[in-house]
């Protein structure tokens, strides 16, 4: 991969992961057109350990609230009363709803990888959840908050991110609808995607980092790689800042109208052979 190939699907990655529109569906877009192959280890485990990046972003815009959360965490593992209070509830149904994707994940590791990877899929995706998008925000209450987030809340969100395993589903725009169908207002489904994002992309890239090491080494090389990383670090940073100023005052309409414009024009470049499927 050559240096300026990492530059832009590291910007790209920081600008799309915390967007209802699909990272990994634009780096898989992306790297089709630059000519590697979709299903190749290496480029697999390029695409989730950059994504690394954004996490550290998310972390530094967070940090206060991640801080108090916590804090709040331990002491309620020591002190009973401590349990009662809204932080250590939050982190709790945070860690709930961060489990289902690690099961889902490793039990169709194989087929994310590979199958799923294929330019037929991604187009397909990218329209089809734009439909749940549109209903979503169609039937969006926003009369709850952050203060009113359950287990029950982030379980049910929990279980509608493993569907962004799938590439083009998008892990902010599943988790943002399910929310928004849970009756909780914009801002408070898009921080807890934030925060839900932060357990379920660093297994990943960890994971992808010790398991297909040498594979990046031999492949993408590890230069790139970095580079990528911290490009979407510095971009996704902005871009967290701009989403949450954005979204307490807009509805997803312009996401939904991006997304199936973007997933037609991908599924015509791969029925006419412009890109490559796989």
């Amino acid at each position: 991969m050559d240096l300026w190939q990492a530059i832009v699907l590291g910007a790209v990655e920081g600008v799309t992961e915390f967007l209802p529109i699909s990272s990994t569906g634009h780096l898989t877009i992306l790297e089709s057109a630059f000519g590697f192959k979709l299903d190749d280890p290496d480029i697999t485990a390029f695409t989730a350990i950059i994504q690394v990046g954004a996490v550290f972003a998310t972390l530094l815009f967070l940090r206060e609230d991640i801080r108090r959360i916590l804090l709040a965490f331990f002491r309620g593992l020591r002190t009973p009363q401590e349990r009662a209070k809204l932080d250590f509830k939050f982190a709790i149904a945070v860690l709930i709803g961060s489990i289902p994707i690690g099961i889902v994940g490793l039990l169709f590791q194989d087929q994310i990888e590979t199958t799923l990877r294929s330019l037929w899929f991604v187009g397909s995706a990218l329209i089809l959840w734009s439909f749940v998008m549109f209903w979503a925000d169609l039937n969006a209450t926003q009369e709850r908050h952050e203060k009113d987030v359950t287990r029950k809340d982030t379980l049910i969100i929990g279980l509608t991110q493993c569907l962004a395993l799938i590439p083009g589903v998008s892990r902010s725009g599943a988790t943002m609808s399910a929310g928004l169908l849970r009756g909780l207002d914009r801002v408070t489904v898009t921080r807890l995607s934030f925060f839900l994002s932060i357990p379920a992309l660093t297994a990943a890239g960890v994971l992808q980092t010790v398991t297909k090491f040498s594979d990046i080494s031999n492949g993408v090389g590890w230069g790139p790689t970095i580079v990528a990383t911290v490009v979407s670090f510095v971009v996704a940073y902005f871009a967290v800042s701009w989403l949450l100023r954005f979204i307490a005052g807009h509805t997803y309409a312009i996401f939904i109208v991006y997304r199936v414009v973007l997933g037609t024009l991908v599924l015509l470049l791969a029925a006419t052979g412009v890109l490559s499927a796989t």
